[in-house]
């Protein structure tokens, strides 16, 4: 049974989370210890809420430096929503805070002509050399968004103009979407995660 050590960013949905890995067959606990984190076959980092907040929960717990070297060594890690955004080295939402920095830019809100938050199904679109992302209906609630992640795979979605949906590099993935409320989708996704090695 694989274990997922599941990092809490604040207000993240963990129960939900929890519940998908469960229902994969997965054991998921929650912890902030940084040996946990660094040890851990599979690691999610999840996030609701604002970028500044979760990563100075992150500082405060020394698990910036130990989530940059797991995504630096290549081991599963999958990072969703607010999660996702804290990979970048900055967002407009918290400006002068910086991200992780494991994707060289920042990240945007959404342009004012369309409707903020995105909240609902969007259609995912995996691009051509995409090992573990798919083409798909993913469920999002985000007011931010990257354009792109440069030195990673990409799948993109549309809304206001085309943003990351998700990214990949090696044993790593970043969703802008909740895979836990993506219905079979978000599942075979968190099932290709698990089985990652």
């Amino acid at each position: 049974m694989t274990e997922v050590v599941i990092v809490p960013t604040g207000t993240a949905n963990i129960a939900s989370v929890m519940a998908a890995f469960r229902r994969l067959g997965a054991s998921p606990r929650v912890s902030e210890a940084a040996g946990d984190v660094l040890a851990a076959s599979h690691v999610m980092l999840p996030g609701v809420g604002a970028f500044g907040a979760s990563m100075a929960r992150l500082v405060q717990h020394g698990l910036d430096r130990v989530l940059k070297e797991r995504i630096a060594a290549d081991r599963p890690t999958i990072a969703i929503c607010v999660g996702h955004q804290l990979l970048f080295e900055r967002s407009e939402e918290s400006p002068g805070v910086p991200g992780l920095g494991v994707v060289p830019g920042e990240v945007g809100r959404f342009p004012a002509d369309v409707r903020v938050p995105q909240f609902g199904w969007n259609h995912v679109r995996a691009g051509e050399d995409s090992r573990l992302l798919e083409d798909g209906y993913a469920y999002f609630a985000n007011s931010y968004r990257a354009t792109e992640a440069p030195g990673w795979t990409i799948a993109t979605a549309t809304h206001g103009g085309p943003f990351v949906a998700a990214m990949e590099r090696g044993n790593v993935i970043g969703c802008q979407f909740h895979p836990e409320l993506s219905g079979a989708y978000g599942a075979a996704l968190l099932s290709r995660f698990l089985e990652l090695a």
